[in-house]
């Protein structure tokens, strides 16, 4: 097992993770990040982004990331791929495990990890992600403007979307699984008032349909009669909930029921010393690239300060 010892141990390679290292990095902390399974995190997935601001073309998420990337390098973040696969945060310092075999013992760290969008588990969501189907209507929605789309859910969130489309959208589909919907009232009233959303109570999503063009319409099917049918649409969105990337931290770090990590109010401070948790592994609520990197600015200002306190003890 080889061992490291770091300063600042950044966990996660989105806007949030690169932020902090690049913040960290000019405070030269010395950062170590690891990128974790899916390097550049969500925004990997995302063809077009166009509400970052800075790009006035908009920009691919995949280069945003490798931009990102590059930058705090420029500034002396070392960069490593591999998986935290466990942590130790019972004592001080702070023990992290990469690859079930190598150990970074850290004087503090961030935890930038993020969360997944939740899926309904169709190989078609898989077919056309990026060419129809989305997970983030506020991100997405913009393309769709005049087009006819569907929104799954019966939450708060699928009632935000359904209705944040309906502005930019001829018809939104609000597919409900059962014949009420969990969304608080004033959300529902919202929803049933808006002309041109349209709900299909008791109805689950059989199938997406499309071509090489990508999504042209869905195949529903009512789960009390068992009626199958076909509606034309250009765009899937799913708001079923985020599932945070927390559980190797929940023997350590307070949470919420969902798994979102609970931190100081106004810093990103969690329960353990020297531990910091930034972007969307603490943001149920917004979930935006933008967002994420201004509480990665947030980790790495916390984390700075927190290690020259500690120095000033020891001195």
């Amino acid at each position: 097992m080889a061992k490291e010892e770091v300063k600042v141990l950044i966990i996660g390679s989105g806007p949030a993770g690169y932020t902090a290292a690049i913040y960290a990095a000019r405070a030269g902390l010395n950062p170590v990040l690891y990128t974790g399974g899916q390097p550049g995190g969500q925004l990997t997935t995302t063809n077009d982004v166009e509400n970052f601001p800075g790009y006035p073309e908009g920009i691919n998420g995949p280069q945003m990331m490798i931009d990102l990337q590059k930058q705090a390098e420029r500034f002396g973040t070392k960069i490593n791929y591999g998986l935290v696969t466990s942590v130790d945060f019972s004592g001080y310092p702070l023990k992290v495990t990469i690859d079930e075999k190598d150990e970074v013992i850290a004087e503090s760290v961030i935890i930038a990890t993020g969360a997944t969008a939740k899926y309904l588990g169709l190989p078609s969501e898989e077919k056309f992600y990026n060419r129809g189907v989305s997970a983030c209507a506020v991100c997405d929605g913009y393309f769709y403007r005049g087009k006819e789309v569907a929104v799954v859910g019966a939450g708060d969130s699928a009632a935000e979307e359904a209705t944040y489309l309906a502005k930019l959208c001829t018809k939104v589909h609000l597919i409900v699984r059962r014949d009420e919907m969990r969304a608080s009232r004033i959300m529902q009233n919202r929803v049933l008032s808006t002309p041109n959303i349209e709900v299909h109570w008791n109805t689950e999503t059989e199938e997406i349909i499309g071509d090489d063009n990508g999504v042209t319409g869905v195949r529903l099917v009512n789960t009390r009669t068992g009626e199958k049918k076909h509606v034309a649409l250009q765009g899937f969105f799913l708001a079923i909930g985020h599932k945070p990337n927390t559980d190797i931290f929940k023997d350590y770090i307070e949470m919420d029921e969902t798994g979102y990590i609970k931190v100081q109010p106004g810093s990103t401070k969690t329960n353990i010393e020297g531990v910091f948790a930034v972007g969307d592994a603490t943001d149920k609520v917004y979930r935006q690239a933008i967002t994420a990197a201004g509480t990665g600015c947030m980790g790495a200002l916390d984390a700075e300060k927190f290690l020259v306190a500690k120095e000033l003890q020891t001195a």
